[in-house]
C-alpha cells in the first residue's frame, strides 16, 4: 500500500459518496494548471473520520510515504478542536504528478481500505504553492 496519498487521492479520485465535494477540487486543479506544467500544485483537505476511527485512518494516510514521484510534501494533522477531523496538506512538483499518483494500485488499495472509516470531506482546496520552508 505504497502510500497514504490516499488522502486527496481518495477525495480527488472517488468524487462520490463521502467525497462528493472533491470533484470541484479536480476541476479547480485543471483550471489552475492549464498550460502550467512547471507550476507547483497543492491540495489542502479536511476529512472527517467515523467516530472512533480517526487514528486508524491516520495510520492508513501515513503508510508508505516514500517513493511518490513528484511529491514534495505530504502532511497529515489531527484537528485539535474536533476529535474526528484530519487535515492533509500536499505539495506536488506539478498537477500531472498528483494525477499520476492517483492511478497507482497501492493508492487505490489504500482508498478501498480507508473508505469505511471516512464519514465525509468538508473542504478541499487546490493551491499554487510559491515557496516556503521545505519547498525551496
Amino acid at each position: 500500500m505504497d502510500r497514504r496519498n490516499f488522502i486527496l487521492a481518495t477525495g480527488t479520485m472517488l468524487m462520490a459518496g463521502p467525497f462528493a465535494g472533491v470533484g470541484n477540487a479536480l476541476a479547480l486543479e485543471d483550471n489552475m494548471t492549464a498550460g502550467k506544467g512547471d507550476t507547483m500544485f497543492g491540495l489542502i483537505g479536511k476529512f472527517t473520520a467515523t467516530v472512533g476511527q480517526r487514528d486508524a485512518l491516520i495510520d492508513i494516510l501515513l503508510e508508505g510515504l516514500q517513493g511518490m514521484p513528484g511529491c514534495i510534501s505530504y502532511i497529515v494533522a489531527r484537528d485539535p478542536a474536533d476529535a474526528t477531523a484530519i487535515w492533509v496538506t500536499e505539495v506536488w512538483d506539478n498537477a500531472d504528478s498528483h494525477k499520476a499518483s492517483l492511478t497507482l494500485p497501492s493508492v487505490q488499495a489504500a482508498i478501498a481500505k480507508a473508505r469505511p472509516m471516512i464519514a465525509g470531506m468538508q473542504s478541499v482546496a487546490a493551491t499554487e504553492p510559491v515557496g516556503g520552508v521545505g519547498l525551496g
